[in-house]
């Protein structure tokens, strides 16, 4: 009987290829809950890249847009947990998303192995070139004065660009009409094209673009200004310093992923993001990277739970909800 049990144990082990200490033996594939182009998809693309060199196998990213990332997110939840397909999270799908969809089919903080932290990337407030306003406190009176006329554009109820905006919009007593897209990279297009008047954006997504004088940028929402873009005031020196919020990326894998895979791709995504080459990238896109303790799994678990009681009251208090 004893022979038995081991000769089944090791036939489990080979029979799931997540098990194998070979781990990977074909392409992993990278879910992006939005569009190719924006901020999530960028992150994933620069750290998948070099993890793919490490692993041995190639990183496929899937872009798989929709319901402000949850249905990528779902996707993810749902897949088999052999190490086979991964997600890029963020802020929203990981941490606004249980307060917006009252029927969300995960739950961050149970249906999820923690692979760890990519990337923090600051919030900014962006506007069309040609917005009259030509700095945060003019922009604040125009948006009062301009409420029923003023267009925001944002990736998905659920969004980071989504609940960041939700939260200037409480503080400053506005409504403005919401544009939805499948992702910031579209919403950047259009904002870019003058189609909408203003959102709130990762700064990955938006250096390129405020350098080339194609949007304006009137203030970063963190305490310091941004390496990436020293000459964007931060909210507290344009005088709205309640208006403190930043984002951020990570890796999540399906519940029940094993331990030793989680560990393998930790191990490979902290290695990218000591990097030289990798760390040049999502610096000079102005992203915040983990110090040695925030790239733990462990570190991650926590800080999703930690997220979810964060952004429920805020987005609760302001009424927004998925239909």
């Amino acid at each position: 009987m004893k022979s038995l049990l081991i000769a089944a144990a090791a036939l489990l082990a080979t029979a799931v290829p997540g098990l194998a200490q070979d781990y990977p033996t074909k392409p992993i594939t990278l879910i992006v809950p939005f569009a190719a182009g924006g901020p999530t998809d960028v992150v994933a693309r620069i750290v998948g890249e070099h993890m793919s060199r490490t692993l041995g196998q190639q990183i496929v990213v899937e872009n798989v847009a929709g319901a402000g990332g949850t249905t990528g997110t779902t996707r993810t939840a749902q897949a088999a947990p052999d190490g086979y397909t991964i997600m890029m999270g963020h802020m929203g799908t990981h941490g606004a998303a249980p307060a917006l969809y009252p029927n969300l089919k995960y739950d961050p903080t149970k249906d999820f192995e923690p692979i760890g932290m990519a990337a923090g990337t600051p919030i900014l407030i962006v506007a069309r070139k040609d917005l009259p306003p030509k700095d945060l406190k003019e922009f604040v009176a125009y948006a009062k004065q301009q409420n029923d006329k003023l267009n925001e554009a944002h990736a998905g109820i659920g969004s980071v660009s989504h609940s960041t905006c939700v939260m200037l919009n409480v503080q400053l007593g506005i409504k403005p009409t919401a544009v939805p897209y499948k992702g910031t990279g579209p919403a950047l297009n259009d904002l870019v094209a003058g189609q909408v008047d203003f959102m709130c954006d990762q700064i990955v997504n938006l250096v390129e673009q405020i350098k080339a004088g194609s949007i304006k940028a009137y203030a970063v929402a963190t305490p310091d200004r941004s390496p990436a873009l020293p000459d964007v005031p931060t909210t507290k020196e344009a005088g709205l310093p309640e208006y403190q919020v930043s984002a951020w990326n990570a890796l999540f894998a399906p519940k029940a992923t094993p331990d030793s895979i989680t560990a393998k791709l930790n191990a490979a995504l902290v290695k990218a993001l000591t990097d030289e080459n990798t760390k040049k990238r999502l610096l000079d896109l102005g992203g915040v990277l983990p110090d040695e303790k925030g790239r733990t799994r462990e570190a991650l678990k926590t800080f999703v739970a930690s997220e979810v009681a964060r952004w429920t009251p805020v987005l609760k208090s302001a009424g927004v909800t998925a239909q």
